[in-house]
């Protein structure tokens, strides 16, 4: 079973990079589009690694299941990163572009800090 270890610090720091990239492409042509590859991404890969972590042979001594956790655990914190970056990337082009927005995605998040 091949898995794809996302919480290596090198894969860790280079995801990480790649995803705050993709948000400040977003920002600078001011469309949602590029944090939402990222976010769509992560969730694939939180499905893929969910699946794996099912299919983990009995035979295993608890290392691969840690290893999937600790992926699991790192998808979790990506997506939230990617979908809060989304949600700004989304009110700065309602606001460019002038478009009525349904609700202030962001109000929830920026009211309380």
């Amino acid at each position: 079973m091949y898995i794809f270890d996302i919480s290596s610090p090198i894969t860790l720091v280079s995801l990480l990079a790649v995803t705050v990239l993709l948000i400040f492409l977003g920002k600078e042509i001011k469309k949602p589009y590029p944090p939402a590859i990222a976010l769509i991404f992560f969730l694939v890969l939180i499905a893929m690694h969910a699946i794996q972590i099912t299919a983990v042979p009995q035979g295993d001594d608890g290392t691969l299941k840690s290893l999937l956790m600790a992926c699991l655990g790192v998808d979790f914190v990506m997506v939230f990163i990617s979908f809060i970056g989304y949600l700004w990337i989304d009110d700065i082009s309602t606001k460019f572009y002038k478009k009525k927005s349904v609700d202030n995605s962001l109000d929830w998040f920026w009211g309380k800090v």
